[in-house]
C-alpha cells in the first residue's frame, strides 16, 4: 500500500488534486487509517489515476469522467469533445492525438523486462525547474557546461543519460530534478557540475512511445508489474530519453525508457 505522498509522486498528481478526486468520488483511497487519518492507495489504482488525468488534460468535466469511470462508453463523449477542439483551433494536434489514442485503445500496452545497468561514472547536476517542459532546454545547458570544464570529456558507448525527480510527491511547478550523464572518467567540477560513481543497478525497464504527458500510464504499469511479481523498489525511477524533440519531427516517435531500480 502507498501513502498519499508516494502515490502522488508515482501518479504525477498533486496531493491537493488527489484529495479533490476523493471528494468528487473519482478516485478514493483503498483505505484510511482510523487512528492517523493516513490515506492509503493500492498500486493497481495508478492506472485509474493516469486515465483520469488524461481525460482531465483534455478538458473533460468531472461529471463526464464519472460516467466513463462508471462504465459508460467513452467514444461518444470523446467524439463530441473532439468537435469542440476543432472549433477552437488551438492545440488541435496534441489534443486530437490523445483522443484518437483513447478511441482506438483503452490502455497502452507495455512490456516489462529486467536488466542490469553496469557501474559507471556520471557527471550530474541538480536544479528546481518551474515546470517539466523546461527540462528539455535545461539538460543541453548542463552538457555544454560539463564539456566547457572538460574539453576532452567522453561519454560512454552506448550513451547513457537519465533524469530523476527528487520530490517526495508529484508537483505541477517548482520540480526538483537531477540529470546524470555517463562518462569515461572523472573530470573538473564546478558549483553546478559534479561527478560520482553509480554502482551496478538491476532495473525493471519499460519503453514509452509518444508524448511525455501520457508517461504516467507507463509508471502505472511498471509499479503494478513490480508488485505482482515480487520486486521491491530500490531507488528513484530514472527516465532515459532515447528519441525526442532533438531528433524526431513527430511527437508520436518520441521514445523514453523508464528504469525502476529493484532488488
Amino acid at each position: 500500500m502507498l501513502k498519499i505522498g508516494e502515490f502522488s509522486k508515482l501518479s504525477m498528481l498533486t496531493v491537493k488534486t488527489l484529495r479533490f478526486y476523493e471528494k468528487e468520488g473519482l478516485l478514493e483511497p483503498a483505505s484510511v487509517d482510523e487512528w492517523t487519518g493516513y490515506r492509503l492507495y493500492r498500486t493497481d489504482q495508478l492506472h485509474q489515476a493516469a486515465r483520469i488525468k488524461a481525460f482531465r488534460q483534455l478538458g473533460l468535466p468531472v461529471a463526464q469522467i464519472k460516467l466513463i469511470c462508471q462504465g459508460v462508453d467513452p467514444a461518444p463523449i470523446l467524439e463530441a469533445h473532439a468537435g469542440k477542439l476543432r472549433a477552437q483551433q488551438q492545440e488541435i494536434a496534441a489534443s486530437l492525438s490523445v483522443i484518437d489514442h483513447l478511441l482506438k485503445e483503452d490502455e497502452m500496452k507495455y512490456q516489462a523486462t529486467t536488466k542490469t545497468i553496469p557501474a559507471c561514472i556520471v557527471y550530474y547536476s541538480e536544479t528546481t525547474l518551474p515546470q517539466y517542459s523546461d527540462a528539455m532546454s535545461w539538460i543541453p545547458q548542463q552538457g555544454a557546461e560539463a564539456h566547457q570544464l572538460n574539453p576532452d570529456l567522453k561519454c560512454t558507448e552506448p550513451n547513457y543519460e537519465f533524469v530523476e525527480y527528487l520530490d517526495g510527491e508529484y508537483r505541477e511547478r517548482d520540480i526538483r530534478v537531477r540529470h546524470s550523464q555517463a562518462v569515461a572518467d572523472f573530470g573538473v567540477e564546478s558549483e553546478n557540475i559534479k561527478f560520482r560513481r553509480i554502482p551496478e543497478t538491476k532495473v525493471l525497464s519499460v519503453y514509452h512511445q509518444g508524448a511525455y504527458d501520457q508517461i504516467g500510464e507507463a509508471y502505472a504499469f511498471i509499479m503494478k508489474y513490480a508488485e505482482e511479481n515480487g520486486y521491491e523498489c530500490a531507488g528513484l525511477a530514472r527516465e532515459s530519453y532515447i528519441d525526442g524533440i532533438w531528433n524526431k519531427d513527430s511527437v508520436d516517435e518520441w521514445l523514453t525508457e523508464i528504469q525502476l531500480p529493484i532488488k
